[in-house]
């Protein structure tokens, strides 16, 4: 603390904990002395009897409250959010929280909200990880730079596993404006800032000190192991308590970082076909699996045949490999990579495989602006994502989900659509947490598959018929759950469904409107992509549209936009005036639809 004041005087550190109900569980207070113009440091320790655990399922916060005395006035007060765990990493079973075993299962992700651009909202943020949740993620990884705070409270209250990670380069440029040339100015300053105000938030548990940098490589000018001493050595003095990583896409074992002795854990991108020998080649090492994947879609893009895969090179390596779709579309089906990494399916069966794996981070959980892999401009955003730009899932969400969801919980995703054309024969694809699978078309028994393992899709090969494709899910032999997809008619009306319909006036709250056309039987059309316009009365303004579409040049910030298979998203911000705000879309030929917003 510090005495701003020219004259010494005495000082008093009182400070309560309370538990999430406001009830005071311990207190104590701490007398001391802070000459004039100068600063103290106060170390106070505290006894929590029997706490309650800071966990997943339970993400149990307390509330310390710091006041300063100075003589009988309350000169200065801060309350910080804690949570009481314990946890452990060990080389051959992997994580555990609380004395349990847990696989961490989770995402990276950037610190793009889609339409919203880079600017930090709460609501927002705590969208994606709601949807992130929803497929079973129990992890972030803050991919590569340190989040925004409102990340870290809102991953403390929902439970959430954080690698919260500091650096995309070190002292060698990966490009000729990056950090590189501030690194010896400010990483130690930059480093040290990142630790000190993350370190109270029980969900962060590993601080990462690098991505991919280029002193992995080589290390003729023998700066890669200081520069890793360097770093884990500043985290260590600031937060003995969680372990450090680096993200590593050399996997050899020659890498210089690996050879520093300064990570807890080797952090490894990618080369899912060595995992298996991290154990020989890295003895009594501790491991986790900080990128993977790198699997390319755009949503609802389905083409036949399923079971054609292609491996392509980034945009910059021309006439070699499979050429890219010159409509600058990706399938949905868990069937196109980039080079360096694999399908969902591929790294997803290896490290539910192996126990040593502590965790994993796909690469990436939402669409982002930039890296178009593997394409050019005109695309926009990237490819990489399981859910696409406006926060829509692409199918293979559902695989996740699929094994990272409870098995009491029966799901089936059945995909693709069913609006094809006569003489089309069509990969018909589910992801299901039960043992098999019947398919029907229009009643007629298409066969029936069982799951090999617990990672995979089951699939048909089915000659088109317009009409009603029904799968029914099996476990021991009974019905856990069944999915449908028809054949639609044209599109008649405009439907909007948000997912809140009462927001806080606080000029800040969004909600989050999904955009939809339906056919005369009130079903949503998979591949219809009409222009629709909006308009907002009341106490509330558009202030983002988007259709996940990585080629689309809609401004995001316009009042209209083209469905792109089927979907598109509008976002209403809140004013700070109470009221009813009504939202309105319309379209050529289509019903116009109207939703009401409450403002609290």
């Amino acid at each position: 603390m510090r005495n701003e004041r020219q004259a010494a005087q005495p000082i008093a550190l009182r400070t309560t904990v309370y538990d999430s109900a406001g009830k005071e569980v311990a207190a104590l207070s701490a007398d001391g002395r802070v000459g004039g113009d100068s600063v103290v440091e106060m170390t106070q320790a505290v006894t929590i009897r029997n706490p309650v655990l800071w966990s997943l399922e339970r993400p149990y916060l307390y509330r310390v409250v710091s006041r300063l005395m100075c003589g009988a006035t309350a000169c200065d007060n801060y309350a910080t959010p804690f949570g009481v765990r314990s946890f452990i990493f060990r080389a051959d079973s992997g994580f555990y929280l609380n004395g349990k075993a847990v696989k961490i299962r989770g995402v990276c992700l950037h610190h793009d909200l889609g339409a919203l651009g880079a600017a930090a909202n709460t609501r927002a943020i705590e969208r994606q990880l709601q949807i992130m949740r929803a497929m079973g993620a129990n992890a972030i990884r803050t991919s590569h730079n340190p989040p925004a705070p409102e990340l870290l409270d809102l991953t403390d209250r929902m439970g959430f596993i954080v690698m919260d990670e500091a650096f995309d380069m070190w002292k060698k440029e990966k490009t000729k404006y990056d950090y590189h040339l501030d690194w010896d100015a400010w990483h130690v300053r930059d480093l040290s800032d990142m630790v000190l105000r993350d370190r109270n938030h029980p969900s962060v548990f590993i601080w990462s000190i690098g991505n991919e940098v280029m002193e992995q490589w080589a290390d003729s000018d023998k700066t890669a192991a200081p520069i890793a001493r360097e770093l884990a050595g500043i985290v260590h003095a600031l937060d003995p308590t969680r372990p450090v990583t680096q993200a590593a896409n050399n996997g050899s074992p020659a890498n210089p970082v690996f050879h520093a002795g300064a990570l807890d854990l080797l952090g490894h991108n990618y080369h899912h076909e060595v995992w298996k020998d991290f154990p020989t080649q890295y003895p009594g090492e501790k491991f986790i699996i900080t990128e993977a994947m790198s699997a390319l879609n755009s949503r609802g893009v389905y083409e036949q045949p399923s079971d054609s895969v292609a491996s392509y090179e980034t945009p910059y390596v021309k006439n070699h490999g499979p050429q890219p779709n010159t409509n600058y579309r990706l399938s949905s089906y868990d069937n196109r990579k980039a080079f360096w990494g694999s399908l969902h399916e591929e790294s997803l069966s290896l490290f539910e495989r192996y126990p040593f794996l502590s965790g994993m981070f796909i690469w990436q959980g939402i669409d982002y602006l930039g890296e178009p892999t593997p394409y050019e401009w005109p695309a926009r955003s990237s490819y990489f994502g399981v859910v696409d730009l406006a926060g829509f899932p692409k199918d293979p969400f559902y695989l996740y989900q699929s094994v990272w969801t409870p098995g009491e919980r029966p799901m089936l995703h059945l995909f693709p659509h069913w609006n094809w054309a006569q003489g089309d024969t069509v990969d018909v694809w589910v992801y299901t947490n039960a043992e098999q699978v019947e398919l029907y078309l229009n009643g007629a028994f298409q066969g029936v598959r069982r799951k090999e393992g617990k990672v995979g899709h089951l699939m048909w090969r089915v000659a088109y018929q317009p009409g009603t494709l029904r799968a029914v899910a099996r476990t021991a032999g009974l019905v856990t759950t069944s999915a449908v997809v028809r054949t639609t008619g044209k599109p008649t009306r405009i439907a909007l469904a948000p997912d809140r319909v009462r927001i806080r006036a606080d000029g800040e709250d969004l909600s989050f409107v999904t955009v939809t056309v339906r056919d005369r039987q009130g079903r949503a059309v998979p591949t219809a992509e009409p222009l629709i316009r909006f308009r907002v009365s009341g106490g509330a303004r558009i202030v983002g549209v988007d259709n996940g579409d990585q080629i689309s040049h809609t401004s995001f910030q316009a009042k209209q936009v083209r469905l792109f298979n089927g979907k598109a998203l509008v976002i209403v911000r809140a004013g700070r005036t109470p009221g009813t705000a009504t939202l309105t879309a319309d379209g050529k030929g289509l019903a116009p639809a109207t939703v009401r917003i409450a403002i609290k």
